[in-house]
């Protein structure tokens, strides 16, 4: 298998994001001389540039051990290469300490016969995440090859991956960027912020309603850091609405909706774009804030929500 770098970066940093993979598993291959450069094989830390071709020859994925659990799933889409899933609120994407069933990929191992290696063992057909009590949609690779096609996608900044947020305060920008490097948090090791020497993140915003102490958002994703945009807004002082993290108060969970998921597909070429209405609580939260067309906007199947 081969991969082109699309930006300069460490070797195991550019090799994740190619191949949809985490940093500690790519870090292992590297570290076994599984990876070379010019038939030169290369370590985490080496440096690679745009155009180098990187050779790598993973290891086969051994079969998975997490237990296939008959959870029902809201499956929007899927064919033989790929399937796009609305994840509820409150279910964690991958088996991880202290979650090692009740996860999506418990459900998706029960559910289809097929999926991608790449992710190993605990989170085979992984190409992204959503936090746990994020809702919303996100793709699932059957496949290698569909991995790969759709990680390079999320690499390169082709697929548009964005959010129905409910912020605290009124803003007086109705627009705009929050442009903000994200890194692990020095003190809090739960939370990630905007740190100067972090991975540079960019979330577009668009203000669709401003409530009397709070905001209905869309928001878009220009990169994918952990906990981006709670990261973003936080920072800019409007934290999302009932994030136990990020917020004030004691939340069950952000208010923090992934509604529109777009890319190619990795067979046909063809581009696809899929929407997801929010779940009741958050329409409810919605509805609470003062009367507002939202309401029943994002009450329809296909919610009425400018694409950025």
């Amino acid at each position: 298998m081969t991969v082109t770098v699309t930006q300069p970066d460490r070797a195991d940093v550019a090799l994740a994001a190619l191949c949809g993979e985490s940093r500690t598993t790519v870090a292992r291959w590297l570290n076994a001389g599984l990876v070379f450069r010019n038939n030169t094989a290369l370590k985490p830390r080496d440096k690679v540039c745009i155009g180098d071709v990187l050779t790598l020859d993973p290891p086969a994925p051994q079969p998975s051990e997490i237990l296939a659990q008959a959870i029902a799933l809201d499956i929007v889409y899927q064919d033989r290469h790929l399937a796009v899933i609305n994840k509820p609120a409150g279910m964690v994407v991958h088996p991880a300490a202290g979650n090692r069933e009740g996860t999506l990929v418990n459900a998706l191992l029960h559910c289809m016969e097929d999926l991608s290696g790449i992710g190993g063992e605990v989170r085979p057909g992984i190409v992204h995440r959503l936090d746990k009590q994020t809702s919303g949609l996100l793709v699932i690779a059957k496949h290698d090859a569909a991995h790969r096609h759709l990680a390079a996608q999320l690499q390169n900044r082709t697929c548009s991956r964005q959010y129905l947020a409910l912020a605290r305060g009124s803003f007086s920008r109705m627009e705009g960027l929050c442009e903000g490097p994200i890194g692990r948090h020095p003190s809090h090791r739960q939370r990630m912020a905007v740190m100067p020497d972090g991975r540079s993140a960019t979330t577009h915003f668009q203000v669709l309603e401003n409530f009397t102490h709070a905001a209905l958002l869309a928001c878009k994703l220009h990169t994918g850091r952990t906990h981006q945009i709670r990261v973003h807004l936080a920072h800019m002082g409007h934290p999302l609405l009932d994030d136990p993290l990020y917020g004030i108060g004691k939340g069950e969970r952000q208010m923090l909706h992934a509604w529109h998921l777009s890319f190619v597909h990795p067979d046909s070429g063809q581009t696809m774009a899929f929407s997801a209405r929010p779940p009741e609580d958050f329409i409810r939260r919605v509805a609470g804030l003062g009367q507002s067309p939202w309401t029943e906007r994002l009450s329809l199947d296909n919610p009425a929500v400018p694409i950025l």
